[in-house]
């Protein structure tokens, strides 16, 4: 069972949603298997049912499997760690205080653990409390070098930036960019991301020079009218990629 993303060309792994098996199957296919497919554990209600399907949809694509919060619910932190444990997915979306749990509870190194850190609205600076409690407290704004190196501390892999408000703070992701990249960490923009200005946004990562970036495109590639994922966006997007990457 593969624990790591499936990157294209080494660098870029696509992250979208899935509504079902079948709609799963169909991303993974479109995306050539560069994709990790999002199941929320907010749409579950306990540990043993979220186990029971998402285990399915590991068999049905090669354990290509993002193990999401559900709307960066921090709440649902703690319920990631736990089915993440047994399900050994290839990549768990967590809250800036949850990697080091996640990490321990998972025993390997290999899954991609993101922390999720939000925008200030100063270059330099990222928002780290985004956890059950601190989440509802004062922010904790520190230089985005010291966040990469508190999740580098916890056993984390990447910084998920969100929300991105798409380009809304593009001179901030270019700092925390360039921070990636000069520390050896991996990227994951999220939040307002489409197929406007999905080029854009990979092209500031790529041009940082960050190693590994897995990009989040969600509700704008969802069909509103069956909530399933568009092959097509899923398409256009592996071309757009390839296209950036070479």
């Amino acid at each position: 069972m593969q624990l790591t993303p499936n990157y294209y060309n080494d660098r870029v792994c696509l992250n979208v949603l899935a509504n079902s098996i079948d709609n799963a199957k169909e991303i993974y296919e479109a995306a050539q298997n560069h994709v990790v497919v999002g199941i929320l554990s907010k749409n579950y209600s306990d540990n043993d049912s979220a186990i029971a399907d998402m285990q399915k949809y590991a068999a049905a694509i090669d354990n290509a499997i993002s193990v999401g919060l559900g709307a960066g619910d921090p709440n649902q932190s703690i319920m990631v760690s736990e089915i993440s444990a047994v399900l050994q997915p290839q990549h768990i979306n967590q809250v800036f205080t949850g990697v080091a749990t996640s990490r321990a509870l998972l025993g390997q190194k290999q899954t991609v653990i993101n922390g999720l850190v939000s925008p200030t609205g100063k270059v330099g600076l990222v928002n780290i409390a985004t956890g059950p409690l601190s989440s509802n407290s004062p922010a904790g704004i520190i230089p985005v070098e010291t966040a990469i190196a508190l999740l580098k501390d916890m056993g984390g892999s990447s910084i998920k930036y969100f929300p991105m408000g798409g380009l809304k703070h593009k001179d901030e992701f270019e700092y925390v960019a360039k921070c990636c990249a000069e520390y050896d960490f991996y990227l994951e923009p999220t939040g307002g991301i489409d197929l406007d200005n999905y080029e854009a946004i990979l092209k500031i990562a790529l041009d940082a020079g960050v190693k590994k970036i897995i990009p989040h495109i969600y509700s704008s590639i969802i069909d509103k009218a069956t909530g399933a994922t568009r092959t097509n966006d899923v398409k256009q997007l592996l071309a757009i990629t390839q296209k950036l990457v070479g």
